[in-house]
C-alpha cells in the first residue's frame, strides 16, 4: 500500500492581475464599482473585478450590435478560422487556464485539466467545423444569425459553460455579451485575452462581470435578440417571465435531480465508479448530477457496502493537489445550503453516513455524504442540493424504478446500469430526461445535444441542435 504524498500543481503558471475591468469592444475598461473574487479553498482574495452597471451593459450591447454587421457578413469559412484559432490558443494555454479555474472555482485540478479544458477546446473545434456548413444543419436552406446574444453562465463550469454558449453563437454569425457568475469571473476574463490573441474583431465577444442585477440588465436589454441562461430553476423562471412577449429567443438549462438506476444484473464495481462520478465529480456542483440513487432491493446491501468502501478512498482537500478527488465548495452561501438540506435529511429520519476525512481549517468544505432509508417524501430526494450528497432509494421492479425516477419536477438527466441492452433501451424510452447514460455517467461530447424537460428548462446545447437557437 503506497503512502499518500501531496503532488501540488504550481500556481506560478498563471498570473492573476490585482484588478480586472469589463471587456467591451475589444478593450478592458474600468467599472465604477468593484467586487472581490476569492479562492474558496483558502478564502484568499484573488482579484478585484469590475461590477457592471446598466450603462456598461448598454455599451457592451451597442458594441456587439456594431460588430454584428461585419461579423455576420463574413463567409462561414472566415468565421471558422477565428474559432479554430481560439481552440488552438485554449489548448496552448490549457495548463494556465486549468490552474486558474481550480483557484477561482475550487474544483480539483485533475478535473479542470482532464475534463473541463479538453472539452472547452473541443467545443470550439466542433463549431468551427459547422461555420461554413449551416445550410446543411437542417434549419432551412438559408439560415441567418439571430443578432446579439445575451448569455448568462453559472459558477460550476465557468469556462466550459462559456464555450457551450459562445462557440455556436459565433459559428452561426451572432455577436455576444456574456455575464459570468459573480463567484467565478476570472476564466471568462482570461478568455477575453484569448479573443484578443486570436485577433477576433472588437465587439464580437464582450464580457460584463457583475452580480444578479448585471445579469438582469443584460437579459432585459431591448438590444438583445437571444437570451441563453444556465443556472437555477428559480432564476430561470424570472428570466422566462421577463422575456415573455418581447420576441427574444430563449433557451434555459436549469436544475436537476437525476436518478441513477442500478438493476440487479449491473456490474457492481463499474456501477459504484459511475455512482461516485455521478455525485462527487465537481463536489456535486453539477446540474445533471446523479443525486438520487435508485438501487434494486436484492443488491442494495452489497452495492452500499462497496460504495462505502470506495468513498473511504476519496481524498478531500487542496484543489491544486493532483491527487485530490473532491475540492472545495464554491462559496459560503452554497455551503450553507448544502449543510441546511443535509440537516433536514437527518431530521426527517434518513440515515446519514460519511467516510472519515479531515477537512481543512480554512475555506468551504463538505465531506462526501450518503443518506439511506430515503423516501420520495424526503426533501433531500425532491430538492436540488447541488453538493456532494447522495440520496439512496430502493425499488423492486423496473416499473417501480421508472415511476420513482420520473417522480420529480426536473427532467435533465438519468443513468441506467444493467447488462441487458434491451432493458436499458426499454427503460430509457420511458424516462422523462433530456440525457440518459447507459453504464456510465457524466460523459459529455460537443457533438451530442444536452438539455432538459419540465423544470430543467428547454432548448438544447451541443451538437447540431445547439445551433438552432442561434439561427433564424
Amino acid at each position: 500500500m503506497f503512502e499518500y504524498a501531496p503532488a501540488p500543481e504550481s500556481r506560478s503558471v498563471v498570473t492573476i492581475q490585482p484588478s480586472y475591468g469589463l471587456f467591451i469592444d475589444g478593450d478592458f475598461t474600468p467599472g465604477k464599482d468593484v467586487f472581490k473574487t476569492i479562492n474558496p479553498a483558502t478564502e484568499e482574495v484573488l482579484s478585484e473585478v469590475a461590477l457592471g452597471a446598466p450603462e456598461d451593459v448598454d455599451r457592451a450591447v451597442a458594441a456587439a450590435r456594431r460588430a454584428f454587421a461585419t461579423w455576420s457578413a463574413l463567409p462561414g469559412a472566415e468565421r471558422a478560422k477565428y474559432l479554430f484559432r481560439i481552440a488552438r490558443i485554449i489548448q496552448e494555454r490549457s495548463r494556465e487556464l486549468a490552474v486558474l479555474e481550480s483557484l477561482d472555482n475550487g474544483k480539483p485540478i485533475k478535473e479542470t485539466r482532464d475534463v473541463d479544458l479538453p472539452l472547452v477546446a473541443a467545443h470550439f473545434f466542433y463549431y468551427a467545423g459547422w461555420a461554413d456548413k449551416l445550410q446543411y444543419a437542417g434549419f432551412g436552406p438559408d439560415p441567418r444569425p439571430v443578432g446579439v446574444a445575451g448569455q448568462v453562465i453559472p459558477w460550476n463550469f465557468p469556462l466550459l459553460m462559456l464555450a457551450w454558449k459562445i462557440a455556436p453563437a459565433l459559428a452561426a454569425g451572432n455577436t455576444v455579451v456574456l455575464k459570468p457568475a459573480e463567484t467565478t469571473p476570472l476564466s471568462a476574463l482570461f478568455f477575453a485575452d484569448v479573443c484578443r490573441q486570436a485577433d477576433l474583431p472588437p465587439g464580437v465577444v464582450n464580457i460584463v462581470t457583475g452580480a444578479g442585477d448585471t445579469g438582469r440588465y443584460l437579459v432585459e436589454h431591448p438590444g438583445i435578440d437571444k437570451v441563453a441562461f444556465t443556472g437555477s430553476t428559480e432564476v430561470g423562471r424570472q428570466i422566462a417571465r421577463s422575456v415573455a412577449g418581447t420576441g427574444k429567443r430563449l433557451t434555459l438549462e436549469l436544475g436537476g435531480k437525476a436518478a441513477n438506476i442500478v438493476f440487479d444484473d449491473a456490474p457492481i464495481d463499474q456501477a459504484v465508479e459511475g455512482i461516485v462520478n455521478g455525485i462527487f465529480f465537481n463536489q456535486g456542483h453539477v446540474c445533471c448530477a446523479g443525486s438520487r440513487l435508485l438501487v434494486q432491493e436484492s443488491i442494495a446491501e452489497e452495492l452500499l457496502d462497496s460504495l462505502k468502501r470506495r468513498m473511504a478512498t476519496l481524498r478531500v482537500g487542496d484543489p491544486l493537489d493532483k491527487n485530490t478527488d473532491v475540492g472545495a465548495i464554491n462559496s459560503a452561501a452554497q455551503l450553507a445550503r448544502i449543510t441546511e438540506l443535509s440537516e433536514i435529511g437527518s431530521e426527517e429520519g434518513a440515515e446519514r453516513w460519511s467516510p472519515e476525512c479531515s477537512l481543512p481549517d480554512r475555506g468551504f468544505w463538505f465531506a462526501p455524504t450518503i443518506f439511506t432509508g430515503v423516501t420520495q417524501a424526503h426533501r433531500i430526494a425532491r430538492e436540488e442540493i447541488f453538493g456532494p450528497v447522495l440520496s439512496v432509494l430502493t425499488f423492486r421492479t423496473p416499473a417501480e424504478a421508472i415511476e420513482k425516477a420520473n417522480n420529480t419536477p426536473y427532467g435533465l438527466s438519468a443513468g441506467i446500469w444493467s447488462e441487458k441492452g434491451s432493458r436499458i433501451l426499454a427503460v430509457a424510452d420511458k424516462l422523462r430526461a433530456g440525457v440518459v447514460w447507459a453504464n456510465t455517467f457524466n460523459k459529455f461530447d460537443p457533438t451530442s445535444p444536452f438539455g432538459g424537460y419540465k423544470e430543467s428548462g428547454y432548448g438544447r446545447e451541443g451538437g447540431r441542435h445547439g445551433l438552432e437557437a442561434y439561427l433564424a
